[in-house]
Parts: C-alpha cells; structure tokens; sequence
C-alpha cells in the first residue's frame, strides 16, 4: 500500500479570480504592482490570495520580463582563502543587503581554478543572472571578457588596470598605503620593509607602489618580500624569509592584516619584541587586527560598504542609468594601534 501523500495542486490566478469575482486580467494587474484597479477589487484580491493561497509563478513571470531577479556574485579567490579573509564575507554581506532589499537574490560564484573560470563563463553567458559583481579581478581576466562581450551589467570591487572605463567601486590603496607608511617611519624606524602581496591584481600593486612613494629615495628593493595571497601563512614565511636576509629590519608594512598577523607570529617565534624591535602596520582593519597582540596598526578598509555600493551601482543600471565610469572610492582612515 502506498504512503505517498497526494500531491496537493497549486492555486492558479483562475482560481483568485473566481474567488475574488473579478476577471483574471484584473488579477494579473494586480500581481504586478500595474495601476487602474479600483480599491475595491485590490481588497478583494487580496483577500483572495490569502484564501486560496496562491503564490506567483515567478519563473514564468521573469521570462515574460525578460529578468531573473538575480546578480552573480563573482569571487576570484582560493576557497580557503575565501574561508579566511573577512574583508571578502564583508563586502558580500554588504551586498546580498542592498540587493535584497530590492528582491534580488544574489547567486555566489567562486573561481579557484581554470575548470572554475570556464564554469562561471559559460554561466553568465547562459542568461541566469541580470548582473555581476566581480571581486578580486585579475588583469586580463576571461571571466571579463565574457562579461564585456555579451555587455552584462557588471560592477567591479577593485579596478582592473587594463579596463579604463568600467564601473568599479574601491579605495585608493596606493595613497592609503603611503599614508600608513609614513605613519610608520614618524616612529623613528629607519629600516622599513614591506610584505606584499597579489601584486598581479590592482589592489596589492598600489600598495607596493604607496609605500615606495613613502620612502622615496630610501626605498630598498632587498626589504620587500613578494606573496601571491593575502593569506596568514603567506606572512609567517616571507617574514622568515626577510628576517634572514635583512635582520637589522625594524619596521614593516605588511599587505593585509593577515599578512601582518602572520608576520607578528614569525617575529615572536625568533625572538622580536613588537613594537620595540620592529613596528608592524597591516591593511583593512578587518578582524585579525583585533587578534593580534598587540593590537595592529591598519588601514581602515570600508569593506560592508564597497558591497553596498557595488549592488548599487548594478541596481542603477538595470533602471537604466548610466553607470559612474571614473568609479566610486571610499575612504580608507589609518587605525593606529600597538604593534607600531
């Protein structure tokens, strides 16, 4: 004997309007927010809907629209740093806020590999999203290519250097990281080095380049060390790896705060007091400067607010408005802290 429940069957517009007594032409101006229905007939609706419990077949309804409804959120990061690094869960969760608001659902895309870059290509070619927020961009990227071409509303966190004229929401990393630097040499340290990182990608590039504004004519090549990832463990070796080759370092910048808290761990480990020994300043003021002992020193990065702004500006374009093309940077105050 069968225990299968029966399938119960849907209520249909047809059925609102019986119950209402109205037509369905009348109903269906009604679902979809139209004008010219009198309030009487918008209360009987209403009040039908509820009874029958009839709810929109929103599928159907967006493909008459042409519109899904949704934004792809594209994240061009390793999945565990993706785990690792707040700023990104930040700008994500200022997103998924704004769109939601606007009944938007927001559809998370990560991109941690080749298969991953064809995956997410063929997807936003495939027409199941009205728009695209891309975190994390690299140069030259297929993925905005793809987004180019098939002239998808897109919004960039960060600035790829190689597409002057898309819309893009970010900060002004080279002149925040001189501004930190700086900051860093008032202290009297007189041998400053740098950890930096995802210089492939706008974001650690202008870093790099702030902090050799900062030092000018004492800029060192020997006293910046390179990693691929804003990741903890990338700052554990590359401090080794300066601590070797420079050990009269007394100060460091170091790309991200988790960087700068992997360099803290490594110059504990061989023997380094911080701040006495060497002053360490970070990037973000995300969650790992509360961490660290002492406390760091960062860039206050508005992280919430670039994703707010990024759904935003993709919002404004499906309304048909132009984006902003210089782009939209928010500001970046340093948090001065312990560890300088």
């Amino acid at each position: 004997m069968s225990t299968d429940r029966p399938r119960q069957k849907r209520a249909t517009i047809i059925d609102v309007a019986r119950e209402a007594g109205v037509s369905r032409g009348t109903v269906s101006r009604v679902i979809n927010g139209e004008r010219y229905v009198s309030a009487e007939s918008q209360s009987a609706i209403e009040a039908a809907i509820a009874k029958v419990g009839y709810l929109p077949n929103t599928a159907a309804r967006n493909l008459v629209m042409q519109r899904t409804l949704a934004v792809a959120f594209v994240v061009h990061e390793p999945a565990s740093l993706f785990a690792e690094d707040p700023n990104i869960g930040a700008i994500m969760l200022g997103a998924n806020a704004t769109l939601s608001d606007a009944d938007y659902q927001m559809v998370l895309l990560i991109v941690d590999s080749e298969r991953d870059t064809q995956r997410v290509s063929r997807y936003l070619s495939g027409g199941f999203v009205d728009g695209v927020i891309i975190v994390s961009a690299r140069a030259y990227d297929p993925i905005t290519r793809v987004v180019e071409k098939i002239g998808l509303p897109a919004a960039f966190v960060g600035h790829p250097p190689d597409l002057p004229q898309i819309p893009f929401v970010g900060i002004d990393n080279r002149s925040s990281a001189r501004s930190i630097t700086e900051r860093l040499i008032a202290t009297g340290r007189s041998r400053i080095g740098m950890i930096a990182a995802a210089l492939d990608r706008d974001s650690g590039a202008d870093r790099l380049a702030g902090f050799r504004d900062a030092l000018g004519d004492r800029f060192d090549e020997n006293l910046v060390e390179s990693v691929p990832l804003y990741e903890f463990s990338a700052g554990v070796s590359a401090m080794q790896e300066l601590l070797k080759r420079e050990p009269d370092i007394d100060g460091v910048f170091a790309a991200s705060d988790a960087v700068a808290a992997g360099a803290m761990n490594a110059l504990r480990a061989a023997g380094r007091s911080i701040p006495r020994d060497v002053g360490i300043v970070g990037f973000d003021d995300s969650t790992w400067a509360l961490r660290t002992k002492p406390t760091l020193s960062t860039v206050h990065q508005p992280a919430q607010g670039l994703g707010e702004a990024a759904a935003a500006s993709i919002l404004g374009q499906l309304r048909g408005e132009p984006p902003q093309l210089g782009g939209i940077l928010l500001e970046t105050p340093v948090v001065w802290r312990g560890s300088a």
